[in-house]
């Protein structure tokens, strides 16, 4: 009807003339706008209302929009002239915010989509005014996406970037908690495997091959998880299969007691290994619990990490122990030796060529032992080795209890043309406990508590090295007396008794020192042979007077330049700081701190080729290296004269002991 009105209206305003020309022509759009335009603009805004509460994107909307544009343009184009079109296409155009285009490109359909909520339900409502708050989305390409102001926009890449960064350090801190535990475990299954010296360890190289002892390895399982339903069946008063376990573990170790292979298994363990498994089959049904089970296995590790760290605390003393012992064949023929030399006469005891030890010409060797046999090796390899035995002078001291067989041997055993010279260590009237400080230390009572107490706070394993007898006797700290044992003496060549000479050593006194009192070779290669290993830098005495990364050097073969020595009061010096050290504030026990103090800065580095070191305790020592050496060293508790030795460097030092000799037979001393 409105439609019909206006139409009526439209012919009677084109039938009126000209009067009134631009009236007429107003009255006329505003006519057409409401009867025609406004009911169009309302039924399109109304379509925007009801896209958008439906979530269709704007490509859809603009689609829609000129769908109906197309078809209220067709319906009137059967109504109006084209004069009239043009003229309500004009007016259209000039309508600014009203236009069609104005609503589109700014989003104003707000406005009417507010006049239609009266017309729509509740739940539209609720739904249109949730849209609203959060902005309109439109479909593009059939996809959805939401407009978001450009505060939305960064604040959502923030929570991205956010959520990204915390996923990132998730994952790392999960990457390094796992690398940590496999470096753990790794490290944890290396001590146990060096400190279990066991056949079966899961960490063994053969046990790479699985066919590797099968039946051992398995019945070791089993008897493992048979213990752990032990526990768990006596927790649940399983008593019958308490008893059924028991037995089955105690056959198993019967047969495991007697094999270390599955050669040695007899016919019967694949019967046990079968009445076990049914056990344990039995066993899960009835008591297995994840978490019971669990801590069992726990438990038990436990039980065998004590007791591992308590076997390798043992294996620690008891090889302190055998290299403090002197093993019975050698003790037999010092005491074999003994005898047989108080039986000489008088006479008879008195070495050749005495007129050579005090002759400053000659090559004078000082050897400090109370081990026979070692010191006829160190002597013996000396002179197979040397160019003219007939200049080298052997001056060996002892103690009271072997000062008879040392003599003995060397007078049944001459060393060649080369001369000897034993003394008794207790003869030396000047060496008491007025004069020393280790003496009059040794004397004290805590020194005594410290040696003679086990159940001593210090008296740890990590101290056992430090409480080995040789620290109790004076022999070891002679080689700071030696101008006052050798008075006439300008040069002398200091060795241990663990060590052989495998070359001849005269060029030794043809070294320049430069001034310097002592050569030797340096052990620096190794971090752990540095000052501050050895020394206690905390103290302000230490931390003041040394450097903590100066090399250290190695006694066992050193050249000492006497007339240099009393030059620069060398035994004054050790004097001073041996009194300073009474609490062993300073250093531990032992010869070698000392003697870095008392020569620091006042040693000559030798060759390393002139001494080799560590075959007392490094496996690992190049073969060239020990052949190219003057003299090897078996420093380290594996002394070549141990069943502790390590049988590839033993050889080195065997060869120069002759083992048919009568008084070793009777020993039995032999390879």
């Amino acid at each position: 009807m409105a439609l019909k009105r206006g139409l009526s209206g439209v012919n009677r305003i084109r039938g009126g003339g000209g009067g009134g020309g631009g009236g007429s022509r107003s009255a006329f759009i505003l006519l057409v706008f409401f009867c025609v335009f406004a009911p169009l603009v309302f039924f399109v805004g109304r379509g925007v209302y009801i896209d958008s509460s439906n979530d269709y994107s704007n490509d859809s909307v603009k689609q829609d929009l000129d769908w109906r544009e197309r078809l209220a343009m067709k319906s009137l184009r059967s109504l109006f002239s084209k004069e009239v079109l043009d003229v309500i296409t004009a007016s259209t155009a000039d309508l600014g915010p009203f236009s069609l285009d104005s609503f589109k490109k700014n989003n104003l359909s707000a406005s009417y989509r507010e006049v239609d909520t009266s017309v729509r339900n509740s739940q539209n409502q609720t739904t249109s005014s949730a849209l609203n708050a959060k902005g309109d989305i439109t479909s593009k390409g059939g996809s959805h996406q939401k407009v978001e102001t450009p505060a939305k926009f960064y604040r959502r890449q923030l929570r991205e970037k956010r959520r990204e960064m915390r996923a990132n350090e998730l994952v790392k801190r999960n990457v390094d908690t796992i690398l940590k535990l496999e470096n753990a475990a790794i490290e944890r299954s290396k001590s146990v495997d060096s400190a279990v010296l066991g056949k079966y360890s899961i960490w063994r190289r053969e046990n790479e091959n699985d066919n590797s002892d099968s039946n051992i390895r398995l019945m070791r399982d089993q008897v493992i998880m048979a213990r752990v339903y032990c526990g768990i069946a006596k927790l649940k008063n399983k008593t019958e299969l308490l008893q059924e376990l028991q037995a089955r573990i105690k056959d198993s170790q019967r047969v495991l007691a007697e094999a270390t292979t599955d050669a040695d298994l007899p016919r019967s363990a694949h019967d046990k290994l079968r009445d076990m498994g049914q056990v344990l089959s039995k066993a899960k049904m009835q008591l297995y619990d994840c978490k019971l089970v669990t801590g069992k296995l726990r438990a038990m590790l436990q039980t065998a990490d004590e007791q591992v760290r308590s076997l390798k605390k043992q294996s620690t003393f008891l090889a302190q122990l055998a290299a403090k012992t002197i093993p019975n064949p050698i003790h037999c023929l010092s005491m074999r030796l003994t005898i047989d030399y108080y039986l000489l006469s008088p006479e008879k005891r008195k070495f050749p060529r005495r007129e050579n030890r005090e002759n400053p010409n000659l090559y004078h060797y000082a050897l400090f032992s109370d081990n026979v046999l070692a010191a006829s090796v160190v002597v013996n390899s000396t002179i197979m080795n040397a160019k003219d035995p007939s200049k080298h002078v052997f001056h060996l001291v002892t103690d009271k209890l072997n000062f008879a067989a040392m003599n003995m041997w060397f007078l049944l055993n001459p060393p060649g043309k080369a001369t000897i010279h034993v003394e008794n260590v207790d003869e030396f009237k000047w060496l008491n406990s007025s004069y020393c400080p280790v003496l009059r230390q040794l004397e004290s009572a805590a020194m005594k508590e410290y040696y003679f107490k086990a159940d001593h706070p210090s008296s740890g394993s990590s101290n056992l090295k430090y409480r080995n007898p040789k620290y109790l006797s004076m022999l070891n700290h002679l080689r700071f007396y030696l101008p006052e044992v050798y008075p006439k003496l300008n040069k002398i060549l200091f060795l241990d008794d663990d060590i052989i000479v495998q070359k001849d050593l005269t060029p030794l006194w043809e070294v320049n020192l430069n001034g310097k009192v002592n050569g030797a070779v340096e052990t620096c290669g190794e971090s752990f042979h540095r000052f501050d290993k050895y020394l206690n830098f905390s103290n302000p005495h230490i931390a003041r007077n040394f450097n903590p990364n100066a090399c250290g050097w190695a006694y066992g073969m050193n050249m000492f330049d006497l007339k240099e020595w009393k030059k620069r009061d060398i035994t004054g010096i050790y004097h001073k700081w041996q009194n300073m050290n009474e609490n062993r504030t300073l250093w531990k026990l032992g010869t070698l701190p000392p003697g870095l103090i008392t020569f620091y800065g006042l040693t000559h580095p030798l060759d390393k080729s002139w001494h080799v070191l560590g075959l007392g305790y490094n496996p690992s020592i190049a073969k060239k290296d020990i052949q190219n050496a003057a003299v090897v060293h078996y420093n380290g508790n594996m002394k070549p004269w141990l069943e502790l030795a390590m049988s590839k460097y033993r050889p080195y030092w065997t060869k120069y002991i002759k083992f048919d000799h009568p008084y070793l037979r009777r020993c039995n001393l032999h390879e």
